[in-house]
């Protein structure tokens, strides 16, 4: 009796299976001709410590929404073949799947696996964020679904209001995720040496205070004239973007956002840092003109490969539709010290709707690669970014002293609207590239020319001259010390208050130091 009822059984369970399993074919009236695919997320993200556990699987279901069957055309990474990741479909570990049945109202379960290898156990330098597509054709339509690991092992901080008081160390990188928030009241503690990556689009926002490398956590060598802190010297803090190992991304701008400064910011400090490859260095966003302002000082640190306008990396916009600059304040105040600007695509600083502004021995270098500038490296204005008919009436201060400001095109240095705060504006002893300004006096406003101030009076003590950097070349690294014929070598006599050592800690001539950042004659 069992046996003539147990090909019937076999029989039945067969056609089940046919009807609900996936990768089987339907008839052909059973199949979708429209329609897309659902996933359960829309990136797998393996945010594992890699250096400890080496081969890490995540599950991803593949849903089918759709009352009839569909035909997933093909299943496939960017790269099958040299991808870190694996994925294993219907049981099997392959790297691209074609020809796979999803029944309607019914999923498929792809497995993925991170296999990272070394993972820079061999010393091979490894990428800090990892991303592939694993893509989808289905009915014609292509869908896709990020994967997302980490090669190194991180603090990861993904859009998180971090705890108050919080302490980054150099133990290991950290790896910014959209926003990252200081909150009001707060501080952030970045201790010497450590590490920063920012995704694409990241910004730090500061409601409370950073301290970046502070006095309390790091005292540059004093012992010797000789006791220098190069740009490769372990205790810098560097923020940069995390595809900056990458030689095609190494000096791209607008990679990230920034590092953002709010209204409610207070006291905040940066010191032996570098910051590159973002929208703005530092962004002080007070645009409602609030008291007290937010405030930075910024010492011995270099802002470099910066734009807004995303011109060596598209699609990471930062979204503030703002332009891009070093320093940009929104009536705030910053305070400047042995610093250098370089390869800033719009503005080394840039100030709005009023503000308090400080340099001393800084020095302005301004030649972004393959980018036709026109926007004066340091730009000022009393004209709220919100509303350019609107003028802050606690108006704008300007100290700029032992400086040097130069760069690609003639006119350095821009004001609007400068007979409104010409009163606190001062540029003393410095070296400018500026043919606008370069009158014995100030000239009034007429009915065609706006007001300019005359920055050659020789009370002011100005060159207007090349300062002769060492090396200017886009195929090397470019070198800003200053060259042995440099107008900016100990030619002036320095204007207090003299900054005993330079950007990279050797001690200035107190008598005669050299104008800018770097200190070259003895």
């Amino acid at each position: 009796m069992i046996k003539n009822y147990l090909l019937p059984l076999l029989l039945f369970v067969s056609a089940v299976l046919s009807v609900s399993l996936p990768g089987c074919k339907p008839r052909e009236e059973e199949l979708q001709t429209s329609g897309a695919l659902e996933f359960s997320t829309d990136t797998v993200k393996f945010d594992t410590v890699f250096t400890t556990l080496r081969t890490v699987t995540k599950r991803l279901w593949v849903y089918n929404r759709n009352p009839k069957a569909v035909n997933v055309d093909l299943i496939s990474l960017d790269n099958p073949a040299t991808s870190p990741y694996t994925l294993i479909i219907n049981g099997d570990l392959k790297q691209t799947a074609s020809g796979l049945y999803i029944r309607g109202k019914d999923s498929l379960l792809i497995l993925v696996r991170a296999q990272l290898k070394d993972n820079g156990q061999n010393g091979t330098a490894k990428d800090y964020v990892l991303k592939e597509n694993l893509n989808f054709r289905t009915n014609g339509q292509d869908q896709h679904v990020l994967l997302r690991s980490f090669g190194q092992n991180i603090y990861l901080h993904d859009n998180e209001a971090l705890p108050c008081n919080a302490v980054w160390t150099n133990d290991r990188p950290h790896v910014l995720y959209n926003s990252v928030v200081v909150p009001a009241g707060c501080t952030l503690r970045i201790k010497p040496g450590t590490r920063i990556y920012a995704h694409a689009g990241a910004a730090l926002i500061v409601e409370g205070t950073l301290l970046v490398n502070s006095p309390a956590d790091f005292v540059a060598p004093s012992g010797s004239k000789n006791d220098t802190i190069s740009a490769t010297n372990a205790n810098i803090v560097r923020f940069v973007g995390d595809r900056s190992a990458e030689a095609q991304y190494a000096t791209a701008p607008g990679q990230w956002t920034g590092i953002v400064l709010d209204a409610s910011s207070r006291g905040s400090v940066i010191r032996y840092a570098q910051i590159q490859n973002a929208t703005f260095g530092v962004l002080l966003y007070n645009p409602k003109n609030q008291t007290p302002q937010p405030d930075v000082t910024i010492q011995n640190s270099v802002l470099r490969y910066i734009s807004g306008a995303n011109v060596g990396f598209a699609g990471a916009a930062s979204g503030t539709g703002l332009p891009g600059a070093g320093v940009l304040g929104l009536s705030g105040k910053a305070t400047l010290e042995n610093t250098l600007f370089s390869d800033c695509y719009e503005y080394a600083v840039l100030g709005y709707g009023g503000g308090d502004y400080s340099l001393n021995y800084c020095t302005v270098a301004n030649y972004p690669a393959a980018s036709a500038r026109d926007k004066a490296s340091l730009t000022f204005t009393n004209v709220s970014a919100l509303d350019s008919k609107v003028k802050n009436t606690t108006g704008l201060t300007l100290n700029v002293r032992n400086s040097i400001v130069w760069g690609s095109i003639e006119d350095e240095v821009f004001f609007e609207n400068y007979d409104d705060y010409k009163a606190t504006v001062s540029i003393r002893n410095s070296l400018l590239r500026s043919k606008l300004y370069a009158g014995p006096a100030d000239m009034a406003a007429t009915a065609t020319t706006a007001a300019k101030p005359g920055l050659a009076n020789p009370a002011y003590n100005n060159l207007f001259s090349d300062p002769k950097f060492v090396r200017l070349n886009t195929l090397s690294r470019n070198d800003y010390h200053l060259a042995a014929t440099s107008p900016a070598l100990a030619s002036k006599t320095a204007l207090p208050p003299l900054v005993p050592r330079d950007l990279l800690n050797l001690l200035r001539n107190p008598t005669a130091p050299d104008l800018g950042a770097y200190q070259t004659t003895k």
